[in-house]
């Protein structure tokens, strides 16, 4: 490995590191003001429902612990999103045609996967969608997640494709 190679996988780490805290971050606020506009609440029990994916009814004992893993989780996953994009950008040229038609699959594909496949698996119990709900947790992961990931992927891969 050169030096310059070393140098490119840095900046790639550091990037995918900051996109994934902003993505993470802008998802937990939207979805905690979304919770708290429809029930008054705080964002205690989002973290907590997060963490009984793999705890299950026992996340919601109050213990604080299980809404600090279920932020843990939430992170994990917004990381996972991040690398997973970051990973195939410059792999497919169509991704790179439209950032924003990038940003807007990006989401839904997110929504899909994690609604139709993760959840189902997890240890959270099993309830019908509400189309109102899916559309506005939709928007919220385009907007939160695919939007500013497909950017940043972007904006990384298009400065070091130019500076070659």
């Amino acid at each position: 490995m050169t030096p310059d190679d070393a140098n490119q996988k840095s900046k790639l780490a550091t990037q995918v590191a900051i996109t994934g805290l902003i993505a993470g971050t802008m998802d937990i606020l939207a979805a905690s003001i979304q919770f708290y506009i429809e029930t008054g609440n705080g964002p205690l029990k989002i973290f907590q429902y997060i963490a009984s994916a793999v705890f299950g009814p026992e996340a919601f004992s109050g213990n604080i612990w299980m809404a600090v893993t279920g932020l843990f989780f939430h992170y994990c996953i917004a990381y996972g999103w991040t690398v997973l994009l970051f990973l195939i950008y410059p792999i497919f040229a169509l991704l790179r045609q439209n950032k924003f038609a990038t940003g807007i699959g990006y989401g839904v594909f997110v929504w899909l996967v994690m609604n139709l496949m993760v959840v189902p698996m997890s240890r959270i119990p099993a309830r019908p969608i509400n189309p109102g709900q899916a559309a506005e947790a939709t928007l919220i992961l385009i907007f939160c997640i695919g939007l500013p990931i497909s950017l940043m992927a972007n904006r990384f891969f298009s400065q070091n494709a130019s500076s070659k």
